[in-house]
């Protein structure tokens, strides 16, 4: 081999430079073990000790934490060179949300009443659940089938004062179109920045962000963070800043009596809530309805205290005393009371000056039931006289009475506005109220004249991470049109940690089998292999934490795949040369023709593996994406580690004169001069494949798959009890409460993964809550006693049990990620094709790989239709299993690439096909490669499937069932199906 001496160097270097970034991944867990220890000392509460736990890790982020000799570096150094660990490793969130540009296109037309405006975008919204379109391009599309004489360009739309300067009434649909499009992009654009901004505020590592193509949804991936429900807000707020005059609280209590009167005949029974009959609130009501009676004269002919006779009065709670608030009702019913305000007959009984009164909860103060009604002096554009786009900064401070607020300053425009708007509440001696996002946070009077300079305050029942995270959100601007969480999941540190656990030491476990393996049948030959893979495993991590690149749960897996790849380029290697010993040449010829007539084998296997992690990382997000990474990353030094490293090994063995046989004992003389007629025996597996394609495609049809929520929406709940459970009674219940269940054993018989379809359509953070919150009362008897929700929800305790992990997803999302799967598999057949085209320069060779290829997929597909309903693990069709499929075809056409490569040579050398004889001699040349790969490969596989987490196990039994019939398929469907399809079998010659 020339180079030696550049190929050590560039070794050594790889090397060095990996042990260099694994370092600061070790000295971060370190550092961040001891953070930990430290919290769980001080509280057991766990949202306090993660507090905890980052307040300790924020004091030490700017000291120097680790001296390498040549450099110190601060924690947050090293934290940034640290390997990134997936959500699956470390827990965490990782959601897709979804700017709402039906909101942006209400925005652009000034919330234009136009019905033609508006039924496009409703039936835009239709289109959306079916069709791959952005939703701009379905509002075109809807528009132009109902517009009549109606342009986009109309001043009730587009042609409006906002946007006067690029749309204009003379302009067409089709000139307005790209314009509405750049607007929609541009803020989508704004909406990103706004993300970021407060992400990186929030103070999580190796947060990632990202716009998902040219949709208008945003992945955010962080990994790590523990307080999920202050990430969901943060994300979601709005930040819809506004500055309101408000009425007094008095005025308004005539118009509840006239509205409670008129509500009378219109509300029915049913739709009406019961009220607790306790003291205390029989006690308000009486005192709301003396108050209501002193101050209108009127007097209700029935007594409020009744249940269903008074629609408001029943949920009357209290009312203000002289100042902004109106009356105070249960939190529970202000949707209910919001609707009942603002029905057409009941605002009809609003006097002319108050018709554009703007009704609004105010915010709910910790640990209360109760929430308060204001009632806001709006107008007839509805539009605030001061907004937060006059916010220049923000800042978390404390009130006199040390309660934890936000202080705002405001540029000269909002100033000028401010002071004008508090000179008016001082004279009038009123309120002004801080409403964001719809929520009165504050309604303060002006007691010392006139405001200058632009200064304010939010004060509400904050605790310190509220208020920091809103001054956070106003620092970072609003988003243009609200944020849904369409997808998310959520795993728990906990779950994490049993992850990295099982997975590291199942990896270990598979790792040690095959060095084993290797020394076993290679002898020395297969000491200098495990070298090699040893080092291959130390660049992989290596590379990836230099890239900063997120290791995932199916990463390790790909890893772990890796290695069985790995292999199989040194025992190509060393099958070769023990070829070329037996044809009697020397050693050292031998070893340079071995490595010489394995590279194109090599290359061709591992490009064709190359190709399908391509698409995978095209095609895949998150966990899949990490898969895909490492499967590229592992390619690559796996080539470089079998076809330099293990050669630099042998090469400097043999040159000391040392003697190399590549076998041992038990391997002496296996799969040599094997003589099996495959070619003959290829119609017995022509019926055995139809008849296993036929059964598959029988079950797929008729029982079908398991979908998982990635395919048909939902949301997902995996649930650990302290003591096993029956999951058919779980059902039962789980069912009683949403109506729409699936329960699994995962695992051990003490956890379930819990499926419903439940409200699947509502991706508010609100409904999300209300469905987690009845899962635990739904859930509550089969808990320990005494479980509070906070502690179902963190999974928290020395049991660890509660939610582990819970995933959602939208039906649009869900339809999405189906569509985008089947391309991706259809694809991968399709490179496959054009690859074994363009390398063998024959149909044939492409024809029966891809057969093959598909009769894997579809064997697949029906041992997963047939077996899910019994087996002791998920077997869902989830993105996991797309990976797994696609792996299956990598793999497998790896194995028939091999084989072919092999039947080239052969008919080049011996001038064709010579019947089926070469063909045979080719297949039996292989064989031993081929087991011998194989069963290295399934080894490692079944370590990991047997030891590591219960998540994986699914994808991992795919990919093992796609190995056994990958190798099956290699050897008695894509050579034959080669054969039989070409012409001249006696003479034919493949082109070199």
């Amino acid at each position: 081999m020339q180079n030696k001496g550049l190929v050590k160097l560039f070794a050594v270097l790889f090397g060095l430079v990996s042990i260099y970034q694994l370092s600061f991944t070790f000295k971060a867990n370190q550092i961040e073990d001891r953070a930990e220890k430290f919290a769980a000392l001080k509280s057991n509460d766990p949202v306090q000790r993660a507090a905890d736990e980052a307040s300790y890790l924020d004091s030490i982020s700017n000291l120097n934490v680790f001296n390498m000799g040549i450099a110190n570096y601060t924690y947050n150094e090293v934290k940034d060179k640290a390997m990134n660990l997936g959500l699956d490793l470390k827990g965490g969130i990782n959601v897709i949300l979804e700017i709402s540009v039906k909101d942006l296109l209400k925005g652009l037309a000034n919330n234009s009443k136009d019905p033609v405006f508006n039924k496009a975008l409703d039936d835009a919204t239709e289109l959306q659940k079916t069709s791959q379109n952005a939703y701009v391009d379905d509002f075109f599309i809807a528009f132009d089938k109902i517009k009549g004489n109606q342009k986009l360009a109309s001043p009730e739309i587009f042609a409006n004062r906002s946007l006067s300067e690029e749309i204009n009434i003379d302009m067409s649909d089709r000139a307005v179109q790209p314009i509405i499009r750049k607007k929609v992009d541009e803020s989508i654009v704004s909406a990103f920045e706004v993300l970021r901004k407060r992400i990186d505020k929030f103070g999580v590592t190796s947060p990632n962000i990202q716009r998902l193509g040219n949709t208008g949804r945003i992945l955010v991936e962080l990994p790590g963070a523990k307080d999920v429900e202050r990430i969901k807000n943060l994300l979601q707020s709005t930040a819809q800043l506004e500055f309101w005059d408000v009425y007094r609280g008095e005025e308004f209590l005539p118009f509840l009596a006239q509205a409670n009167e008129a509500l009378k005949p219109l509300v029915s029974k049913t739709a009406k809530t019961e009220i607790a009959e306790t003291e205390i609130v029989t006690d308000t009501i009486d005192d709301a309805d003396s108050k209501i009676r002193e101050l209108t004269g009127v007097i209700s002919e029935t007594d409020s205290t009744e249940v269903g006779e008074n629609p408001i009065f029943d949920l009357l709670r209290g009312y203000g005393s002289g100042g902004p608030v109106v009356a105070t009702f249960e939190a529970k019913d202000k949707d209910l009371v919001m609707s009942y305000l603002n029905m057409p007959q009941v605002r009809s009984l609003l006097p002319a000056d108050q018709r554009y009164v703007k009704f609004a909860w105010g915010i709910q103060a910790k640990n209360s039931e109760y929430i308060d009604l204001y009632a806001i002096k709006g107008n007839r554009d509805n539009t605030p006289e001061l907004s937060g786009a006059v916010i220049t900064d923000a800042s978390q401070q404390y009130t006199q009475r040390n309660q934890p607020s936000v202080s705002m300053q405001m540029n000269s425009k909002g100033a000028k506005i401010w002071e004008e708007m508090t000179g008016r509440a001082y004279a009038q001696q009123s309120q002004i109220a801080i409403v964001l996002d719809d929520i009165v946070y504050s309604a303060p009077g002006v007691t010392t004249g006139p405001i200058s300079g632009g200064n304010s305050e939010i004060s509400g029942s904050f605790t310190l991470n509220e208020a920091i995270d809103l001054a956070n959100v106003l620092r970072a601007g609003k988003l243009p049109a609200k944020a849904d969480i369409v997808q998310a999941d959520e795993v728990g540190a906990s779950l994490g940690q049993e992850a990295i656990q099982s997975g590291t030491s199942s990896f270990l476990i598979a790792l040690a089998l095959v060095l084993t393996w290797m020394t076993v049948y290679y002898g020395k030959g297969g000491l200098f292999a495990d070298i090699a893979l040893v080092l291959n495993i130390l660049l992989i991590f290596g590379v990836l934490a230099g890239l900063g690149a997120v290791l995932t749960l199916p990463g390790l897996a790909g890893i772990v795949l890796t290695i069985g790849m790995s292999v199989d380029a040194n025992v190509i290697i060393f099958e070769r040369i023990k070829e070329e010993l037996a044809k009697g040449k020397s050693q050292i010829e031998a070893v340079k023709d071995g490595f010489s007539n394995a590279l194109s084998s090599i290359l061709d296997a591992n490009i064709t593996t190359l190709l399908i992690a391509i698409i995978l990382f095209v095609f895949g997000t998150g966990p899949i994406k990490g898969f895909a990474t490492t499967l590229i990353i592992g390619i690559i030094t796996s080539l470089f580690t079998a076809i330099f490293i293990t050669r630099l090994c042998v090469d400097w063995y043999i040159g000391k004169g040392n003697k190399l046989t590549f076998t041992t004992a038990v391997s002496k003389g296996l799969f040599q001069n094997m003589n099996i007629d495959f070619m003959g025996k290829r119609k017995v597996a022509y019926i055995v494949s139809t008849a296993l394609v036929v059964l598959s495609l029988f079950s797929l049809f008729t029982k079908g798959l398991d979908q998982g929520i990635d395919f048909v929406g939902g949301r997902t709940y995996q649930v650990r009890f302290a003591q096993e459970v029956n999951p058919e009674e779980v059902k039962a219940d789980v069912l009683e409460t949403f109506g729409s269940a699936e329960v699994k054993t995962i695992g051990s018989s003490h956890q379930l993964k819990i499926s419903t379809k439940y409200m699947v359509d509502n991706t508010s953070s609100e409904v999300d809550e209300q469905v987690q919150f009845e899962l635990f009362e739904t859930l509550a008897k089969y808990l320990p006693k005494g479980m509070t929700y906070e502690d179902f929800k963190t999974g928290s305790g020395e049991q660890k049990i509660g939610q582990m992990f819970s995933s959602k997803v939208s039906p649009t999302i869900a339809d999405d990620i189906k569509k985008e799967s089947l391309w991706a598999v259809l694809g991968s057949l399709v490179v496959m094709f054009l690859y074994i085209l363009l390398r063998f320069r024959r149909w044939q060779f492409s024809f029966g790989a891809v057969v093959a290829l598909t009769h894997d997929v579809i064997v697949v597909l029906g041992v997963f239709s047939i077996a899910y309903t019994f087996m002791p693990f998920s077997m869902e069709l989830d993105q996991a299993f797309i990976a797994a499929i696609l792996t299956v075809i990598g793999y497998s056409l790896n194995d028939t690439v091999i084989v072919f490569d092999r039947i080239r040579e052969t008919i080049t050398e011996r001038g064709g096909f010579d019947g089926k004889r070469n063909v045979n001699y080719a297949i039996n040349n292989t064989i031993g490669r081929t087991l011998n790969t194989s069963l290295t490969t399934l080894i490692v596989l079944m370590a990991m499937f047997l030891l590591g987490a219960d998540s994986l196990r699914g994808m991992l039994f795919a990919i093992i069932m796609g190995i056994v019939v990958g190798t099956y398929s290699s050897i008695f469907l894509a050579s034959p199906i080669m054969y039989d399809t070409s012409k001249n079998k006696e003479d034919a010659v493949v082109e070199q």
